[in-house]
């Protein structure tokens, strides 16, 4: 390790100057520590505050710099005349500089060794006294050089100089760990010391040396203090304030002097109160006090004032802690302060900003979830009261809620509007924007040079002030578009002392006003589409109250939510009552899957399908079948053909497009009591005998209509006279709180009392049943047995003869005779004898006639062949071919079926005492030609 180059200079005059010198500072010296006793050769020693520090001609530039980042304003406190050793109190510079000193005696050794020395190198007083100073600090490689200087030190040189030292064994403390912590560890034993050598004489005028030891690294370290001391003063963008324990300032950086005016040295001893409002003084000052008192540092207080000149309110985020000596001791307030204005106007904005998307999501939320108008009108109004405004009204077009098509574009706003939907967080009373107030459901118009009426008009939105003395201050009249078509004005209002709208406010109103028209207008379009598709729905139903021969028919049907406050769209379901040659009757329950108009459209062609294959006379699973074709082509474009050729090879259905149902059909014969039923994936029908409980009957349920490949099966049963039977659809037994097989049960409990009437029954089940019937369609049908009392019955059968023509008119003339039908004998008996005719000539095996009574006469011609008659036009020079044409002229009705045995021809007369009159035999026969 080589020695750092140093100064030596020779005394001026070694045998006087400096002995004299040397010997008033050591007087000094002595008068200052005359309480240490010299038998101990141990210095009491406070540092340089009472030994001769270096001289002033050896002071460096740094020395100042250190000089006033430590001292401060204290250094203010010197007075000219007073003692040099006394201007440094406890707190100088002294606690920051390690400064320490030893004396070596005549033989180059230690005889006195102060405590800053003991603090400083970490040897006690006992082991240092007697040590040589080469040998113990210097190292090995540079003790020849400092035996040297030692030596000319001893002669009477004085040396200034850095020297480095290490440790002896054994030291600890003081430097060693200071020089550990600052190097990490690596060179813990090492130093750098800055050493100045006093030449002095002992009392018996020996030559001897006084050593001043200042740390060299605390002085590097205090210069890096320095200069972030000056870069805070001087460079920070930060205002900085040095605050004495007066609460005077003390210092300030040129930023803050540029932001209050003057130069920096312009604001010492001033206090707050020169700076802020009294109030904000007031609370600054004390938090001074607090900081002071107690050493609690303070991060982010804001603090609210004015700069000179300005009239502008700024805010300044302000950090505070106390700030304190080397020895501890508190010597004033550090404030450091940053100007916030712009950061709070953008947080304003911002909470503005969050407050504002908060509302709209919100609104998104709350708005639209019903498809009523005037509920959308109210979700509208709890959103912006009293989040957004004080008071608000939603008015819609009258026409737009009685259900007229709005023409596209901009309303003139001279339409008359319903007040839907008013709130208010300050009053119940109506809402007062000028004129007349207007209830909420009143009809009103808006003047046309009105604020409300040009925004109607234009589709913009408009501030209507508020009026004199009024509670009102302002009020935003926004029209409601949607789709580019005014459907209504929505009016917010805010009361005085309320803050005023803004632009903000007023875009945000029209957002809010735009997606409430959105989901109004959307309400509309499905209220029309909802009342349409229920018109039709019931235009399809069977119209009053249906009548079947030989049973007691009650129904009802209600849609989905019919009474709910959120209506949802009609169903498929569908029920018909079908009256059938023979005094029969065909029962059909049906449910299209699906809902809305596409819905209610497929039900009513399944229906009107239904009803022409009814007509054709077919049986039960046949008309299903044929029904089930059907229901495959309402998907496919090119129909039923289309569908069954697709059928037959693989597809990508659109599933869209597939119309699928489910429905039972039973055809019941009066006559016989009998019924037979026919299901196509549809809920099974209930039986209710008289004297037993309800039960389900075991009708195979199929595969649902327009599914196909699959044949329907067909069951028979005998209903006993007075049984109750009863069909529905899902919607009566299944919702989304039970489940099917729970609503099932329910159904068969309900129906306890087979005896009572049918509307009192119908009543009962839908009064018994939880049914939510909001939640889909409810279709009942239900029918109690009534069959043809035997003596309303003529059954006789004929041989196949040609006498069996003249025996059928005499038994069809006694049986109405008996009956009191004279008015229909003469044309019975010409229908009857055509038909047995047709059957005699056309037909094979044994002739049965069949004369049936009820609310009309019916006459059925039975045999065993299988072609049936065909009606045709006979020519003017034909002898035969007019007897079909006959029966239709003369009767109400006439056709074929087709039986399991055969064929039966039939036809029907009204009764006497119908609406329907009779037709003259004579007048028909004689249109024939």
């Amino acid at each position: 390790m080589s020695e750092i180059p140093a100064k030596a200079t020779e005394s001026e005059d070694p045998s006087d100057g400096a002995r004299a010198k040397a010997a008033g500072e050591r007087a000094a010296y002595d008068t200052q520590d005359s309480r240490a006793p010299r038998a101990s050769r141990h210095t009491q020693d406070s540092g340089p505050t009472r030994t001769p520090g270096p001289t002033q001609a050896s002071r460096t530039p740094q020395d100042a710099h250190v000089d006033a980042a430590t001292s401060g304003f204290l250094a203010d406190e010197v007075r000219p005349g007073d003692p040099v050793w006394q201007s440094s109190p406890p707190g100088s510079i002294y606690d920051y500089i390690k400064v320490a000193s030893f004396s070596i005696g005549p033989d180059g050794l230690v005889d006195q060794w102060s405590l800053r020395a003991e603090q400083l190198f970490g040897i006690p007083a006992e082991r240092a006294v007697g040590m040589d100073p080469i040998e113990a600090f210097i190292d090995p490689d540079l003790r020849e050089r400092g035996q040297r200087k030692m030596a000319e030190i001893l002669d009477g040189r004085e040396w200034t100089g850095v020297v480095p030292f290490r440790m002896p064994d054994g030291a600890g403390g003081g430097a060693s760990r200071s020089s550990e912590a600052e190097s990490g560890g690596g060179r813990g034993r090492d130093g750098l010391a800055e050493v100045y050598v006093m030449p002095t004489r002992t009392e018996d005028g020996e030559k001897a040396a006084v050593c001043i030891v200042v740390d060299v690294r605390t002085l590097r370290r205090m210069e890096t203090d320095l200069a972030a001391s000056q870069s805070i003063f001087g460079q920070s963008p930060f205002g900085f304030v040095l605050i004495d324990p007066e609460l005077k300032v003390r210092r300030v950086n040129h930023r803050f002097a540029s932001l209050f005016g003057g130069a920096p040295d312009d604001h010492r001893g001033r206090g707050v109160h020169d700076y802020l409002p009294r109030a904000e003084a007031d609370r600054v000052a004390a938090t001074l006090r607090r900081v002071l008192e107690s050493g609690d540092s303070i991060t982010d207080m804001h603090v609210t004032g004015f700069l000179p000149g300005s009239d502008e309110r700024r805010h300044w985020s302000i950090n505070l802690y106390r700030v304190h000596s080397g020895s501890g001791r508190p010597i004033g307030i550090a404030w450091l302060g940053t100007d916030i204005t712009a950061r709070r106007a953008a947080a304003r904005e911002a909470a503005a900003a969050r407050r504002n998307l908060a509302l709209l999501n919100e609104a998104g939320a709350r708005i639209g979830n019903s498809l009523d108008l005037e509920t959308t009108a109210r979700e509208l109004l709890d959103v912006v009261v009293p989040g957004f405004c004080d008071l608000a009204t939603v008015d819609l077009y009258q026409g737009l809620l009685a259900g007229d098509e709005t023409p596209p574009g901009l309303a003139d706003g001279s339409a008359e509007l319903r007040r839907v939907a008013f709130a208010s967080a300050v009053s119940d009373a109506p809402f007062v924007g000028g004129g007349v107030p207007v209830a909420v459901g009143a009809v009103h118009h808006y003047p046309f040079n009105s604020p409300c009426a040009d925004a109607l008009r234009t589709a913009r939105p408009r501030h209507v002030p508020g009026e004199e003395g009024g509670l009102v201050q302002s009020t935003l009249a926004v029209p409601m578009v949607a789709h580019d078509t005014v459907v209504g004005l929505a009016q917010f209002a805010r009361t005085k002392g309320s803050e005023p709208f803004g632009e903000r406010d007023r875009d945000l109103a029209v957002e809010l006003a735009a997606r409430a028209a959105v989901c109004i207008d959307n309400a509309r379009l499905y209220r029309r589409e909802h009342e349409r598709a229920l018109i039709l729905q019931r235009s399809l139903l069977p119209p009053g109250d249906p009548v079947a021969s030989g049973l007691d028919i009650a129904c009802r049907y209600l849609p989905g939510n019919a009474s709910s406050d959120r209506p949802s769209e009609v169903g498929g379901d569908w029920f018909d009552v079908i009256e059938l040659p023979g005094h029969r009757t065909a029962l059909v329950v049906g449910d299209v899957m699906g809902r809305g108009l596409r819905a209610a459209v497929a039900m009513g062609e399944l229906r009107s399908a239904v009803r022409t294959l009814a007509l054709l006379d077919l049986e039960p699973a046949e008309v299903l079948s044929a029904l089930d074709e059907i229901a495959r082509g309402l998907g496919a474009p090119g129909g039923v053909q289309q569908a069954t050729r697709a059928a037959r090879r693989p597809r990508e259905a659109d599933l869209s497009e597939v119309y699928l149902a489910t429905c039972v059909y039973a055809v019941y014969d009066s006559v016989t009591r009998r019924c037979t039923f026919a299901n196509a994936g549809h809920l099974p029908p209930v039986l209710v005998e008289p004297g037993e409980a309800a039960l389900m009957l075991d009708v195979p349920p199929g595969m649902p209509l327009g599914v196909g490949g699959e044949p329907f099966e067909e069951v028979e049963v005998e209903l006993p006279e007075g049984a109750l039977l009863a069909l529905y659809t899902d919607g009566l037994v299944e919702s989304r709180d039970h489940p099917l097989d729970e609503g099932l049960q329910a159904f068969v409990g309900a129906l306890t009392d087979p005896t009572r009437p049918l509307e009192d029954v119908c009543d009962h089940v839908l009064n018994t049943l939880d049914s939510h019937h909001g939640e889909d369609d409810i279709a009942l049908l239900m029918a109690r047995v009534q069959g043809l009392p035997a003596g309303s019955v003529g059954d006789w059968t004929l041989p196949r003869e040609p006498r069996s023509v003249g025996r059928a008119r005499e038994y069809a003339r006694g049986q109405l005779l008996s009956w009191d039908l004279e008015p229909l004998v003469d044309t019975t008996e010409l229908l009857v004898s055509e038909l047995v005719t047709n059957a005699l000539r056309y037909g094979e095996g044994e002739i049965r006639l069949r004369v049936l009574l009820d609310r009309t006469l019916v006459c059925e011609v039975w045999d065993s062949g299988l072609v049936q008659p065909r009606r045709r036009r006979a020519r003017d020079t034909d002898e035969g071919g007019r007897g079909l044409q006959l029966v239709g002229l003369l009767s109400a009705a006439w056709g074929s079926r087709r039986t399991p045995r055969g064929k039966t021809v039939w036809f029907e007369l009204p009764l006497p005492d119908g609406e329907n009159g009779l037709t003259d035999p004579a007048e028909a026969l004689l249109s024939l030609f």
